[in-house]
């Protein structure tokens, strides 16, 4: 049984994908032990409380200094006794120490298709304001690794959207929420715990069934 932690900022939709994909068989040999939030009150720590899962609050306000804070929220992952790691719209860095500790273990849903419109600054409506400005006609989602640097660790999914023409950054958001995070997130959980696919040479490999 894989134990997966998942870490959320804000509404949680992506989380709320996974609870359901639980609940309905999508996703198999996987519980979901804890949810960590680092703000307050959001949306995300009630759907884990509605499902009766642990909603956790480590927000960095609450620490003088940002090395309390990463020590904070590593311990609290740790105590979890996690086998896999889910970012499903967590705004946080993570630091190095617990990349290296949970190396390939660590998963991140990025709304767009890595390597475009992705790194520093590149996060929530940022992406799709961004995707609009440059005219693309594809965007998407991408399910990867997570490594030392920012969006840049083994790619597990990708699935395309299409942008329409009228789109606002708010209608593409949900368009590619709908079309590609909610089903490339579980999937790829599921593939992780049922052992479909594993890391070589900083390359995700399928194992064909």
């Amino acid at each position: 049984m894989l134990r997966v932690v998942v870490c959320v900022s804000g509404g949680g939709t992506n989380l709320q994908a996974i609870l359901d994909a639980v609940d309905d068989g999508r996703i198999t040999n996987t519980q979901i032990v804890g949810v960590i939030s680092n703000n307050p009150g959001v949306r995300a720590l009630e759907r884990a409380r509605q499902h009766n899962v642990p909603g956790i609050c480590i927000s960095p306000k609450e620490y003088e200094k940002r090395e309390a804070f990463h020590q904070a929220l590593t311990e609290t992952i740790d105590g979890l006794n996690p086998d896999l790691i889910v970012l499903a719209g967590f705004l946080v860095k993570i630091p190095e120490e617990l990349v290296r500790k949970y190396s390939n273990r660590i998963v991140n849903i990025h709304p767009s298709l890595i390597p475009s419109f992705c790194g520093v600054g590149y996060y929530g409506l940022k992406v799709h304001e961004k995707a609009l400005e440059r005219g693309v006609k594809l965007t998407g989602a991408t399910v990867h690794f997570v490594n030392e640097g920012m969006d840049e660790g083994p790619i597990i999914a990708q699935k395309s959207v299409a942008v329409e023409d009228d789109d606002t950054p708010e209608i593409l958001q949900r368009r590619v929420m709908e079309q590609a995070e909610w089903i490339l997130l579980p999937q790829a959980i599921d593939d992780i715990a049922n052992g479909r696919i594993r890391v070589v040479d900083n390359k995700v490999k399928r194992t064909v069934e």
